[in-house]
């Protein structure tokens, strides 16, 4: 596509992202993969380009990923049907399983394999290595039945995150990628939302961003607009009254905890973009939706 620019565009271009570069130099970026981004092959490519520019301009980028439609086809082929409560997989052993071989194994490898074609040095990790995401059985409130909690299974409540390991490739030349997946304090393994991963690896690495990739445009209002520069007060108001629901709700948590706990900005942005990590970082106008710390 940047074959058909003339040369004096391409060279704003640049031109512009560079303040950006110096201010982000050196700083880490959590980003959390996900949708058509991690499905469409061109899309993947540019994710991959993306990253591994992020990191040669000298900034740490740190990829946390999901699999949903990767875990429900898998699904399909051994007979069963994944079932969702308020945004969250429930996750028997079998299904355990199933999420553990295709996270830790297949979508790793490969969001790895794809950095490392682009000239990236990516390394795979899930939070059983090195025992870096400590986990326990996630209970959650009942929205309809206030008081009330529920057992969705294997799915976990982070404990706590040692950042040295994740902190020991970012300070050199790797690429962290991550999968979701946590450990308890007797060896067990727990399924974690990806959103509410990254959310906490911002948050314990100090990071500048987080930005999450989805199939919307960002967060949108009633009528379908989107809005950006949103404070948490005003994301808790869409809350309320019903304007964020559904699958939007753990990402939108996991956003405000991070928001709330020190990441300076996180961005919500449309991975069905081309490029769209480089056009929110290192553009004026970015692809989504910001949401600011206070």
């Amino acid at each position: 596509m940047t074959d058909r620019l003339a040369p004096g565009i391409k060279a704003t271009v640049l031109a512009e992202a560079l303040p950006y570069i110096k201010r982000f130099h050196g700083r880490t970026i959590v980003i959390k993969y996900g949708g058509n981004a991690m499905t469409d092959e061109h899309l993947k490519q540019c994710f991959a380009r993306d990253v591994v520019l992020l990191k040669l301009v000298g900034l740490n980028p740190v990829v946390v990923h999901g699999g949903g439609p990767q875990i429900e086809r898998l699904l399909e082929r051994v007979g069963k049907k994944g079932e969702f409560v308020q945004g969250m997989r429930v996750t028997d052993a079998e299904t355990m399983d199933v999420v553990e071989m295709v996270l830790g194994g297949q979508v790793n490898k490969e969001i790895v394999n794809l950095i490392n074609q682009q000239g990236g040095k990516a390394v795979g990790l899930t939070g059983k290595d090195g025992n870096f995401i400590r986990a326990k059985k996630l209970l959650m409130e009942n929205r309809e039945s206030p008081g009330d909690l529920l057992d969705i299974g294997q799915v976990g409540d982070i404990v706590s995150i040692d950042p040295s390991l994740i902190a020991l490739l970012d300070g050199g030349a790797f690429i962290p990628v991550i999968a979701p997946i946590g450990v308890g304090s007797a060896g067990e393994t727990y399924n974690i939302n990806a959103d509410v991963v990254a959310g906490k690896i911002a948050e314990v690495l100090k990071a500048e961003k987080l930005i999450l990739l989805t199939n919307t445009p960002g967060v949108l209002d009633k009528d379908g607009k989107l809005l950006t520069g949103l404070t948490p007060r005003q994301i808790d108001a869409m809350v309320e009254d019903g304007t964020l629901s559904g699958g939007m709700l753990p990402k939108i948590g996991s956003a405000l905890d991070a928001a709330r706990s020190g990441v300076k900005s996180v961005h919500i942005i449309d991975g069905r973009v081309e490029h769209a990590l480089l056009l929110e970082i290192f553009t004026d106008e970015g692809v989504g939706t910001l949401i600011k710390s206070k």
